[in-house]
């Protein structure tokens, strides 16, 4: 058998992986720093406002003890939560119970030097419009 072509490999590792049915995550090449630069710039770039980073990874080690588990899940993961203005109102006005949705969040995870960004899935329909905007970004911030 031909091994696969470099060409290949680079599309097969930029495919998306899927966390079972509740997010889609994305291998990135580089550092839990950089990954989390990369993501910040991309939606900056769009012209959106972050309104908040959950540093989800920093909590989950501070009450680790607190909870009784010594299990590290992330060496850093942090959540960047965000709106678009026009997009949020388009989904809302579709079904004003589109705002269970908002904000939108991207993370970013570093699990035992492997990092990743995802963002979750959402409902068929109006909110279809949300991921692809999130699936956008992410790919900004992956190349």
């Amino acid at each position: 058998m031909k091994p696969p072509s470099l060409a290949l490999a680079m599309i097969l590792a930029a495919a998306p992986v899927f966390a079972g049915d509740q997010a889609v995550t994305y291998p990135f090449d580089g550092s839990f720093e950089d990954a989390t630069f990369a993501l910040e710039n991309a939606i900056i770039g769009r012209g959106l406002v972050i309104d908040y980073v959950s540093h989800t990874g920093e909590m989950l080690a501070r009450t680790a003890a607190d909870v009784g588990s010594t299990k590290e899940l992330f060496a850093a993961a942090d959540v960047f939560l965000f709106c678009s203005a026009q997009l949020s109102r388009e989904v809302m006005e579709a079904d004003p119970m589109n705002i269970a949705h908002c904000p939108y969040g991207i993370f970013v995870a570093d699990q035992g030097g492997k990092v990743i960004i995802g963002y979750r899935k959402y409902p068929q329909g109006e909110m279809q419009k949300v991921e692809a905007l999130l699936g956008q970004i992410t790919q900004e911030a992956l190349e």
